[in-house]
């Protein structure tokens, strides 16, 4: 079996676990093209398509490069020159201020410290954090150390953003400020975005492809603007489980 990553024009697409352990994600489309690899979690297969992982057998291309048995030197390079990831425990550095997190991936480029430094803080200012740029990890909230990740992720000017629970451990508020800047720098730089997600409010927000997988198989695909009108149960059940969502369903189709 073959899996084909091929870049896009500026889309988000968000794949919806259910709630339950995944098996595989056999029959998955990214609507991008097809993989049928067994993947235990959801996120393992964000791994692998962001080159941290490997894979047992198929083959997974990356823009016509076939991604298997690479060296750790040359994955490296690749995903230094395609990928950004956005993790939802946020990955930074905990003994680095967050201009120095934002200009670590420029460092692996071999740009010089004040090239690296000058477009850390480049990148701080566009998310609104330029004052905080000398504070430390642990002198930030949530939403601030998730900006400074985002920085971090955009500041190689990536082909392909993966994003796994952005908002995971965010307020309701801050986790809308999270998805606007997603799919604000998505717009921007032209990139295609994946993002791994439970929060309705994303895909109902910024979803463009939403995928719903349950049992580790694509169970429903299609637009934000189709899941209203879905028939599918398994969704439904799913996305309509709260008497919130079902008045707002309700609305919406005139009942």
């Amino acid at each position: 079996s073959i899996f084909t990553l091929n870049a896009l024009a500026a889309s988000t697409d968000l794949i919806i676990p259910c709630e339950c352990e995944l098996a595989s994600l056999e029959g998955l489309e990214l609507l991008l093209d097809t993989i049928r690899e067994p993947i235990e979690e959801l996120n393992d297969g964000l791994n692998i398509l962001g080159i941290l992982d490997n894979y047992d057998s198929g083959n997974y291309y990356l823009n016509d490069v076939l991604i298997k048995n690479l060296s750790e030197t040359k994955s490296a390079e690749y995903r230094n020159r395609m990928i950004g990831f956005i993790f939802q425990s946020f990955n930074l550095i905990s003994f680095k201020n967050a201009m120095e997190n934002v200009a670590l991936p420029l460092f692996y480029q071999g740009m010089s410290r004040k090239k690296r430094n000058q477009l850390a803080m480049e990148y701080l200012e566009k998310l609104g954090l330029k004052e905080w740029a000398h504070h430390m990890p642990n002198e930030l909230s949530g939403g601030q150390k998730q900006r400074v990740a985002i920085a971090r992720a955009i500041a190689l000017n990536p082909k392909y953003l993966f994003c796994d629970e952005p908002n995971s451990g965010l307020d309701p508020k801050t986790s809308l400020v999270i998805d606007e800047l997603i799919h604000g720098i998505t717009k921007e730089y032209n990139m295609t975005t994946i993002i791994n997600t439970h929060d309705m409010n994303s895909v109902m927000g910024i979803g463009e492809n939403i995928i719903f997988i349950n049992e580790g198989k694509m169970e429903w695909q299609g637009a934000k603007e189709d899941i209203m009108r879905a028939t599918n149960k398994k969704l439904n059940d799913f996305i309509f489980a709260s008497d919130l969502f079902r008045k707002v369903k309700d609305v919406e189709m005139g009942k």
